[in-house]
């Protein structure tokens, strides 16, 4: 009974939290480029260019990525190979993407805020952009298709160098750490994303699909991604600030064109009202008016009567009234 009401409890908590009221939060602290930041941009980037020089002169790097792959790590721990097959998607553009970006819209949604999901759609953009041009400017060839022993296997048509594994699980987890809205989950989500990348480069390895050369050159370059955000703050708080701008507009004229105006209602014709003392005759119809301009009675000359108006019995009673006096 009381594991029941305890997880009755949780469940009304988790719901109640749920049904508040979206709100933006204000106590969050956005990175800025702090000195101890561009520091660490300077060394990352020196790494990454390091990496590069090493396997383009063929260097002890290049010696150490063919001992690796003599050493087949896949046939050394074979049980493992299973569970890894699956953990490696953790790398892959692809399911990443749709799982964080279903989290990141729903924090979007829950804060009246953009800034997560453009944050996440400018790292995916810059990590296409620049390892994608890497892959294929230097076109390295994968273990498996190695054609001789002890080379760079530069320029052969291959796209691995660097690993899109490595650095995408370093983009795609970091950047949950980088938008945390408290020091404590900053720090909890930096040590995940950094296992997560961590074993899937290295996981990489274990399969045969990738150099160990490939995997640090992925790693530097996820890492200069997340290091690089937040020069990209208020060219993404512009893009906000006008889509939400945007939409604004659109609700408007969405509201004033779905609830139109009432109709007014058309006049009902109503007959004038007779003045006091106004005869019926001066309410007739036009058409039985006479042609001409019209006058008032008053100015109206008076005209005699042609005929006389009395009724032909009464014309004669007077004129035998007037003949015979005695009638009188």
């Amino acid at each position: 009974m009381r594991t029941e009401r305890n997880l009755t409890r949780r469940l009304e908590r988790v719901f109640a939290r749920l049904d508040r009221e979206p709100e933006r939060p204000t106590h969050v602290v956005m990175p800025t480029m702090s000195r101890h930041r561009i520091v660490l941009f300077g060394l990352t980037l020196s790494f990454y260019l390091t990496i590069v020089v090493a396997v383009l002169a063929t260097s002890w790097l290049v010696a150490l990525d063919w001992q690796v792959m003599f050493f087949r790590p896949y046939q050394q721990w074979p049980e493992i190979h299973a569970f890894l097959d699956y953990w490696v998607v953790l790398g892959q553009r692809g399911p990443t993407a749709v799982m964080v970006t279903a989290w990141l819209g729903w924090r979007s949604w829950r804060q009246h805020t953009l800034r997560p999901l453009l944050m996440f759609g400018t790292a995916l953009l810059l990590l296409n952009v620049t390892v994608g041009a890497a892959k294929y400017g230097m076109g390295r060839a994968g273990p498996h298709y190695a054609t001789m022993i002890g080379s760079n296997e530069m320029w052969q048509g291959g796209d691995i160098f660097p690993s899109g594994h490595t650095a995408n699980a370093v983009v795609t987890w970091g950047i949950l750490a980088y938008l945390a809205s408290t020091p404590r989950a900053r720090r909890w989500l930096s040590a995940v994303s950094a296992v997560i990348s961590l074993s899937v480069g290295l996981t990489t390895v274990y399969l045969g699909t990738h150099w160990l050369s490939d995997v640090l050159l992925g790693w530097a370059a996820g890492l200069l991604i997340l290091l690089a955000l937040p020069w990209l703050e208020r060219p993404v708080a512009r893009v906000e600030a006008v889509v939400l701008a945007l939409r604004d507009r659109w609700r408007a004229r969405r509201s004033g064109a779905g609830s139109p105006a009432a109709p007014v209602p058309a006049p009902v014709p109503q007959r004038p009202r007779e003045p006091v003392g106004a005869t019926r005759s001066s309410t007739r119809p036009s058409a039985l008016l006479p042609q001409g301009p019209h006058t008032p009675r008053g100015e109206r000359t008076p005209a005699t009567p042609a005929v006389s108006r009395r009724p032909a019995g009464a014309r004669g009673s007077a004129r035998a009234t007037a003949g015979d006096p005695q009638r009188a």
